[in-house]
């Protein structure tokens, strides 16, 4: 495999990561985990591929398992902002992880609330932290709504979410969006620079058997759990999707943040449809030219597949090394 650059080795980059695990969102907080160029201040969790007790449980294995005793966990939205909630278990099973043996992690969830830790913590570090959103954008929405003047505190904000060309859901609509699409519809229109990877970027980040055989030389424990993800993710994509090599979607978000060159992104104007009868949750997207006025976001057209996967690869295998100690500065200790 090619080698891949490690933008920011030298100043990590800040990032609370919004997610709702679900196998693709454990990918990717084992590449931030892993990343030398990201410093992971938070993983705050929302519910989605399962519900916010099952998703927070979840990042508390992966965090065990990764040997971040330091990195705080903290729960979220249990549901939408007006809807039902809607999962994913046909993707990620009921208990959001199935597939590996069950793991009784030792990191707990910290007290308080994700909302309240995304405000404080970008108001408390204006400019330098990024907010990476991997599930429906609930917390990220209601933090928003809570405290306005994050939109010009945060460095910026990274979603995996959304789609130019197709749904996965339904027809017009990405499991992100449908989920909750007024809080996607907030989140795109909000003044901070922004960041979509949706289905037609993440799509070319597929998982074949060159990245297992990769794992099983890795050998370590998280290598080896992940195996287990991944064969039950491509087993439910095949079954639900008619899919061969299932997309591991939200690494790709962390990635981009690490390495941009393995990205294509076009300016865009996107509008999130929330009342269609049978396009709501549809990511809209204008490529035409700019308007005065019109909000415009980055939207991820094309991915270096082959960068992508020594990226999380070999983070993956430096964070099973460090499992047996602390993986290091990375990791900030959790707050009072």
């Amino acid at each position: 495999m090619r080698h891949v650059q490690q933008l920011g080795a030298g100043h990590p980059r800040k990032i609370i990561l919004d997610c709702d695990p679900g196998h693709d969102d454990a990918v990717a907080i084992a590449l931030a985990a892993g990343s030398p160029a990201i410093e992971l201040l938070s993983v705050t969790t929302v519910a989605g591929n399962q519900t916010v007790e099952k998703t927070t449980r979840n990042a508390c294995v992966m965090c065990t398992l990764l040997g971040l005793s330091n990195t705080p966990v903290v729960a979220g939205c249990s549901g939408p902002l007006v809807r039902a909630l809607r999962t994913a278990s046909e993707f990620s099973g009921a208990s959001g992880l199935d597939g590996p043996p069950p793991v009784e992690p030792t990191v707990v969830p910290a007290a308080g609330h994700a909302v309240d830790w995304i405000v404080d913590s970008v108001m408390a570090d204006p400019g330098e932290i990024t907010l990476v959103a991997t599930g429906p954008l609930t917390n990220v929405a209601m933090a928003l709504r809570k405290e306005p003047a994050i939109a010009q505190a945060v460095r910026e904000v990274v979603i995996m979410g959304g789609a130019y060309s197709r749904g996965n859901v339904t027809p017009a609509a990405e499991f992100n969006i449908y989920v909750d699409p007024e809080a996607a519809r907030a989140v795109f229109e909000a003044p901070w620079r922004l960041t979509m990877m949706g289905l037609d970027l993440t799509h070319q980040a597929t998982f074949g058997c060159d990245e297992e055989r990769r794992l099983e030389e890795i050998g370590s424990p998280i290598a080896r759990f992940m195996i287990e993800l991944m064969r039950y993710f491509r087993d439910a994509y095949r079954a639900a999707a008619g899919l061969e090599d299932p997309p591991v979607h939200d690494p790709c978000a962390v990635a981009y943040v690490i390495d941009p060159t393995l990205f294509e992104v076009a300016s865009a104007h996107v509008e999130v449809e929330t009342s269609g009868t049978w396009t709501s949750g549809m990511t809209v997207t204008d490529f035409g030219p700019a308007r005065p006025g019109v909000r415009r976001v980055d939207v991820g057209i094309k991915l270096d597949r082959e960068g992508f996967w020594e990226l999380v690869l070999s983070a993956v295998e430096r964070a099973g090394r460090s499992k047996a100690g602390s993986l290091g500065s990375n990791h900030s200790p959790a707050r009072a």
